[in-house]
């Protein structure tokens, strides 16, 4: 039997591992199994949503175990730590609870076909005290956290006896990328949906500042120019602070001093500016790496250096068919990824050769919560793109995420969660309070 081995539970490995375990259930084919440290799953768009508060992980979060039962894969619990390309096999690092117990043992998981789907990890770029006061958003748990800091730099503020300090419920986000963006407009309405409840000594327009610094010339630089261009209309009607062309040159406790001396007094951090592979990958075995830690893989996804392994996702650096740039680290890359190694396994399976990794761009969608959705889309028969605002690309926006729970729970069941989402709405706050 063929065994595969995923590691990573992100959108494309957890896709990948679902569709093969659908494939080859009950066959003595193929083996699948995930490797993965996390227990449950949520959509990492949705991570700036969860630290807002506008979002409750219960109803999104998917249990591995659980997914891994229904749909005939294995869950390894555990985090990578290592590889034996020559035994061709993973090392997994024991796993413990909150008191230090041992939940699983340190152990060796056999492979025959090795899938990377690790995505990545915040790139501060070796900022002085970034990685120590600046909050990334890479998991859930991070999101969690900065949303319980949040509210409670309302209630201390609130209940203190003395005034509220300058800078004490301002917010600064270090990166105007998609996840700074749209975290920056869900602020903007969940802070004052927070402070509604209750917290009168609070005035959302003196108090409450959200603050987006992006060191290139504009806002979202890897979109085109028309959709910064509206986005920042947007967030500056909303009455973010948005200041472009600023560095920053170090994160302290109490704020953000910039490459120009200017000090900008903040209550909380988020580094949102870059993303790179996981540090682990960079002495993988001798496996190739780039400057930011991602495996170097051939057109078919094949590591440069063993054809025996993968990369998908923001994990692989993978070129472009025209050699000029390489497939952008984005959902819809790691779910056409995630898509072509179904068939890149079925090949191997038949001894044939195997197929180019061929990208397609589908286009970009910026959600700003409830204010509006900017994007463009590419057209399939001119190959054009063209821009989209309001309901139109709020749907598109959200077709995006449903594609996802499809790819994970098929097509019928999917869109039957959702009508039953219509129907079922509980009484209960708007945002997150606790």
């Amino acid at each position: 039997m063929h065994r595969i081995v995923i590691v990573g539970g992100g959108a494309g490995g957890l896709e990948l591992a679902t569709r093969l375990g659908n494939k080859y259930r009950g066959s003595d084919r193929a083996s699948v199994t995930l490797a993965e440290r996390a227990r449950t799953h949520i959509w990492k768009p949705l991570l700036h949503s969860l630290a807002a508060g506008s979002l409750d992980p219960s109803q999104h979060e998917l249990n591995y175990l659980a997914q891994a039962h229904w749909h005939g894969f294995t869950h390894a619990y555990g985090e990578m730590t290592g590889l034996d390309r020559a035994a061709r096999e993973i090392l997994l690092a024991a796993t413990h609870d909150e008191e230090g117990r041992e939940i699983t043992p340190a152990r060796r998981v056999g492979y025959d076909t090795l899938v990377m789907a690790v995505g990545s990890v915040t790139n501060d770029f070796g900022t002085p005290g970034a990685s120590r006061y600046a909050i990334p958003l890479e998991t859930a748990e991070q999101a969690s956290r900065f949303n319980r800091r949040l509210i409670n730099a309302c209630l201390h503020a609130n209940a203190q006896e003395g005034p509220i300090r300058p800078g004490q419920l301002h917010v600064a986000i270090i990166g105007a990328g998609a996840t700074g963006t749209e975290l920056a407009a869900e602020l903007h309405r969940t802070v004052r949906s927070i402070v509604a409840y209750g917290l009168d000594r609070i005035q959302p327009e003196r108090d409450i500042r959200i603050i987006l610094l992006e060191a290139a010339p504009r806002i979202l630089p890897g979109l085109p120019e028309r959709i910064s261009e509206a986005t920042l209309k947007l967030l500056r009607e909303m009455g973010v602070e948005v200041r472009t062309g600023t560095r920053v040159s170090e994160v302290r406790e109490e704020g953000i001093l910039l490459a120009d001396g200017t000090f900008v007094p903040a209550e909380l951090t988020v580094w949102a500016a870059g993303v790179k592979g996981p540090d682990f990958l960079r002495e993988l075995d001798g496996l190739e790496t780039n400057r930011v830690n991602q495996l170097v893989v051939l057109p078919t996804l094949q590591a440069t250096r063993d054809p025996a392994v993968f990369a998908i996702g923001d994990c692989a650096a993978c070129p472009l068919p025209d050699g000029k740039g390489q497939v952008p680290p984005r959902a819809q890359s790691a779910h056409q990824m995630a898509s072509h190694m179904v068939g890149q396994v079925e090949r191997i399976l038949e001894g044939k050769p195997l197929e180019p990794f061929v990208y397609r761009d589908f286009g970009s969608l910026v959600s700003l919560g409830e204010y509006s959705t900017v994007g463009n889309l590419m057209g399939a028969l001119t190959g054009r793109s063209f821009f989209i605002e309001g309901w139109f690309a709020r749907l598109m926006y959200r077709s995006l995420y449903q594609m996802h729970l499809a790819a994970l729970h098929g097509k019928a069941p999917t869109l039957w969660r959702y009508w039953l989402s219509l129907f079922s709405q509980r009484p209960e706050p708007t945002v997150k309070l606790h």
